[in-house]
């Protein structure tokens, strides 16, 4: 008997004993740019690096119980200052979770485990807002029509048109979800007035803002939506700012 249990004990000690997840504080990411930190609560955050997972596994419904993201998938779990957080994605080569909603701002700790083995404790900060705007291809940003079709070169946006751009980092709103609730309703950030938003480098008047907040049905996803100008300039640059920090340059608005 004693000779079966160290049988087992050799054959499943890998299980929990083996090599833990590998990732530095560079692969630790803004999950819709892939830009470094600073990262804002309610964040989509990705870590990059190898034997995260034992194999991929993708958000399904199943996984989502009472309206929550889950905290583990495929015996994963990232952790944040010790308490376990919603999980979108886990692969062996990359993780997406979502940065609590409630967590406090300043430094924190982020660490992976993977079925019971920890990987490094890496220290991130976190600021009140951290915007990043979402990028498809031709250099533009994910934004639609007030109908929810999509910007595009062949249909862009004309001048008066009200448009939803989507962001991520926008940081706590009111109502505040819980950590990993995907909300139902919507809910506008804190802080409207420190959100700024310019075309083509001219900004625009804050009445231009109609919202700024959560997309119902979405963990995570922030939208802003705008009432153009009369001439909002071909394809011009679109620039998101919260307080000191910016959305990263050089994304343009599909627009005529």
């Amino acid at each position: 008997m004693i000779r079966a249990w160290l049988a087992m004990a050799m054959l499943f000690g890998g299980t929990v004993w083996g090599a833990g997840p590998s990732y530095s504080a560079t692969g630790i990411v803004n999950a819709s740019n892939y830009a470094p930190g600073p990262f804002a609560p309610g964040s989509v955050v990705s870590v990059f690096g190898s034997g995260l997972a034992r194999s991929t596994q993708a958000l399904s419904a199943d996984d989502i119980k009472g309206g929550v993201l889950p905290v583990e998938l495929n015996y994963v779990r990232v952790y944040v200052q010790d308490s376990p957080v919603p999980l979108l994605f886990v692969s062996d080569g990359q993780i997406n979770f979502l940065m609590p909603t409630v967590q406090n701002t300043g430094t924190v700790r982020v660490r992976v485990v993977k079925q019971g083995v920890s990987g490094p404790e890496i220290t991130v900060n976190l600021v009140d807002s951290a915007p990043a705007l979402f990028q498809m291809e031709g250099g533009y940003a994910i934004a639609t029509h007030a109908d929810g079709s999509l910007l595009t070169a062949s249909s862009p946006a004309g001048g008066g048109d009200t448009i939803v751009v989507y962001a991520t980092g926008l940081g706590r709103t009111v109502p505040n979800p819980r950590p990993g609730e995907i909300p139902t309703y919507a809910a506008q950030m804190v802080r409207p007035g420190d959100l700024k938003v310019s075309l083509g480098g001219v900004a625009l008047e804050w009445w231009r803002i109609k919202y700024a907040g959560l997309t119902p049905g979405s963990a995570g996803l922030y939208q802003i939506n705008l009432l153009l100008p009369d001439n909002p300039g071909t394809d011009p640059e679109i620039r998101v700012t919260v307080g000191d920090q910016t959305a990263a340059a050089g994304l343009k608005l599909a627009a005529r």
